[in-house]
């Protein structure tokens, strides 16, 4: 019996790698205005996760009309559930502008 290689495990992990390269590329080339700069775009996405939930709740009760109120509820808690995780999403992305900040004060 042949055995495998074990590169070709390895072939599946190739597209995480090559997506996860550019943010570390950012920070390294960037140094604090590229941490900055991410932490920008992660507060974006965690706006973008909020406004996304609200709006899949509205469209829901809009197109479906109030529901029964154990659905209703189901609905709020998943918005709400959303909702917390964009807002620690805006969080982190604030800690690490705020970190660039300090950074970029102390290390210059």
């Amino acid at each position: 019996m042949r055995r495998q290689s074990e590169t070709l495990l390895l072939v599946p992990l190739l597209p995480i790698f090559l997506l996860g390269m550019f943010p570390m590329f950012l920070i390294a080339l960037l140094g604090f205005f590229g941490l900055a700069l991410f932490g920008v775009l992660v507060a974006c996405v965690g706006l973008a996760s909020s406004n996304e939930a609200h709006d899949n709740f509205n469209h829901d009760v809009i197109v479906h009309g109030y529901a029964r109120g154990s659905e209703r509820k189901a609905r709020a808690s998943d918005m709400h559930l959303a909702t917390r995780l964009g807002l620690r999403l805006e969080a982190v992305g604030a800690a690490m502008v705020v970190t660039a900040a300090l950074g970029l004060c102390y290390a210059g």
